[in-house]
């Protein structure tokens, strides 16, 4: 069986996703930097109301993986809360200015987070030698990778993927995202033989609002009356289309 988490912005993503049939939620803010920490609040009726597995993103700003002292302070507060309201698992990592992974750090908030499991997300698609960085990572103890491959697209790194899923034997899930929808994920899952996929599987939600001033903007976003939520419907797609998959290249083998 193919395993499919779904990266959620919200709590109502959380529940579609659930609903479309995942088996793990990634839970963040702000997508649109590669996701951060989400409040307290979201983290907390997320655990409430999800039945599946929730792992919740340690990332205190968007941007590099290198960080301040006091950066470091924040991400182990959040792992405690993350500990106090029994999430399943925390996804973070932490870079060294030369690109290599920062043992010493990762290894304290892995410590810091047990029981919990964890999972090194795509902070080691920013490292300066992958199949490097894939054995310290297993050495540190982590549950499983999520990477492109070093690249935008988990498709266009589908090349490094497979290699790294060769490397690890077993000792470490790689975990393929970035870029993963409806027409990729067959191929992706043939050339690389992962057994789990990241994906978001959103679709764009207008606005209720039916006054807009178009003379104000509160952020970035070229436009604020609409928003991108996680699709229950694609989530399902998915995982039908992932196992289906599965099923003809082991007919094939």
């Amino acid at each position: 069986m193919i395993n499919m988490e779904v990266c959620a912005n919200s709590v109502a993503s959380a529940l579609a996703a659930q609903a479309g049939g995942a088996v793990r939620v990634e839970l963040c803010g702000n997508l649109g930097e590669g996701g951060t920490t989400p409040s307290v609040g979201q983290i907390a009726l997320a655990r409430k109301l999800l039945q599946i597995q929730l792992f919740v993103i340690i990332r205190p700003r968007g941007g590099d993986f290198l960080y301040s002292d006091l950066e470091f302070e924040i991400m182990k507060e959040d792992i405690r809360q993350c500990v106090r309201l029994n999430c399943d698992g925390v996804v973070f990592g932490i870079l060294l200015p030369n690109g290599q992974v920062d043992k010493a750090r990762c290894r304290e908030l892995l410590e810091l987070a047990k029981p919990l499991p964890a999972t090194f997300h795509r902070a080691f698609d920013m490292s300066a030698n992958p199949l490097q960085a894939l054995e310290d990572i297993i050495d540190l103890g982590f549950a499983r990778i999520l990477t492109s491959g070093g690249e935008n697209t988990a498709i266009a790194g589908a090349n490094l993927i497979s290699q790294l899923i060769e490397q690890a034997q077993g000792r470490i899930s790689i975990m393929p995202g970035s870029g993963i929808n409806e027409q990729n994920l067959t191929l992706l899952l043939q050339s690389t033989g992962a057994h789990e996929f990241h994906a978001s599987a959103k679709s764009r939600v207008e606005s209720a609002m039916s006054f807009h001033n178009p003379k104000a903007a509160m952020g970035s976003q070229a436009d604020e009356y609409n928003s991108e939520l996680t699709d229950s419907n694609r989530v399902q797609n998915l995982v039908i289309i992932a196992n289906l998959g599965l099923n003809r290249h082991t007919t094939e083998i």
